[in-house]
């Protein structure tokens, strides 16, 4: 039997792409290489990028195809390959952002995401380019901080990749897995998947050039940190906490994360958050509802700044629910705090920076 391309491209066009329902061939999926050497065939099949979640399936559909409609007795040959430039690998996937800054809690509802994203708007209105990155994958809020629940992203096409777009607001390039999954869909992925998700918000995003990535991590310590400290070079942590003594047990164990001397990422300092409460019509009165100076305590304990103390105040709440940051209004006393505590920010990573080498990503040793 004598093989020639025609029979392999009328075989391959028995299959078909489930991404996209049309056959390899009518697919644009068969690069122009196809080779015969007796009953030696070899040939690429361009995927839109790898890895692709049926590109096991295809290949050996591909195989069958050919051992149906034209042999049982060829031998097949099949590289695969990506219409999309391979994403840089980890530690260098951001190389035009300075400082990478994580902020993180080792509990929930103590108001991380409310101080990353004033953090954000702060920076920004020192006069610092600004990314923050949503990687609360379970449970995004920064959508919803900023007014963006019906945002639409989409993509550009740059130096052979295709990037996300960030949407930008308040002078901030705000990118959340939130923009992706509807708000009222709770998001069911098992670790894989979310770290993925995160990889690819991470790495396929055109952040340009950036002075500060502020990134809103999750509560406590999970394989989204580990997938974070696995990715990139993070410059330095701002730890949030309440408090009382059960949130700062929980502090204790994200400081500990940090500091493990396998991760070795900088604590920048601690935030103290809803560290008293003034009513409106008491301006002088202060009353420590979850302790006082809890934070303050610990961040003596383990040497290391105290960025804030940030009191309860409606105000801080309603802006976040309303989409407006409180750090958008610098005149007032609660945006004043999140302004100053970016200038605080500023000086820990200037001074980290002088006085500390570049934080390496985490290497995984099997």
């Amino acid at each position: 039997m004598t093989l020639y391309p025609r029979l392999i491209t009328d075989a391959l066009s028995n299959v078909r792409y489930p991404g996209t329902g049309k056959n390899l061939v009518e697919d644009d999926m068969l690069e122009d290489d196809v080779r015969i050497d007796g009953m030696n065939v070899s040939f690429s099949l361009l995927f839109p990028k790898l890895p692709d979640p049926f590109e096991r399936s295809v290949v050996k559909a591909a195989e069958a195809a050919i051992h149906t409609y034209v042999s049982k007795d060829v031998e097949v040959t099949i590289r695969t390959k990506s219409l999309q430039a391979a994403r840089p690998e980890p530690g260098k996937l951001l190389p035009e952002v300075k400082n990478i800054i994580a902020v993180s809690s080792g509990k929930g509802g103590v108001g991380k995401s409310t101080v990353a994203a004033n953090l954000a708007v702060s920076l920004a209105r020192l006069g610092h380019s600004v990314g923050l990155l949503d990687a609360d994958i379970f449970g995004p809020s920064v959508p919803k901080m900023f007014h963006l629940e019906h945002e639409q992203i989409f993509a550009i096409q740059r130096d052979g990749r295709q990037l996300i777009v960030p949407a930008e607001k308040y002078g901030v390039r705000i990118l959340s897995i939130g923009f992706f999954v509807s708000p009222d869909t709770a998001t069911l992925w098992r670790g894989g998947m979310a770290s993925n998700s995160l990889k690819q918000l991470i790495g396929e995003t055109d952040w340009g050039a950036l002075d500060y990535l502020v990134i809103d991590t999750p509560p406590g310590t999970s394989d989204i940190h580990l997938t974070l400290l696995q990715t990139l070079a993070i410059t330095g942590a701002v730890i949030v906490s309440t408090p009382q003594q059960v949130a700062l047990a929980d502090a204790r164990k994200g400081i500990d994360m940090y500091r493990n001397e396998k991760v070795n990422v900088p604590i920048l300092g601690l935030i103290e958050n809803m560290a008293w409460f003034t009513p409106a019509e008491l301006p002088q009165n202060r009353y420590f509802l979850f302790g006082r100076e809890g934070v303050k305590q610990l961040a003596e304990e383990m040497q290391v700044p105290l960025l804030a103390q940030i009191p309860i105040v409606q105000s801080i709440c309603e802006a976040g629910d309303e989409g407006e940051p409180v750090a958008l209004h610098p005149e007032r006393p609660d945006g004043q705090a999140f302004l100053q505590l970016a200038s605080e920010v500023h000086q820990a990573v200037e001074r980290r920076n002088r006085e500390q080498p570049p934080t390496h990503v985490v290497s995984v040793t099997k």
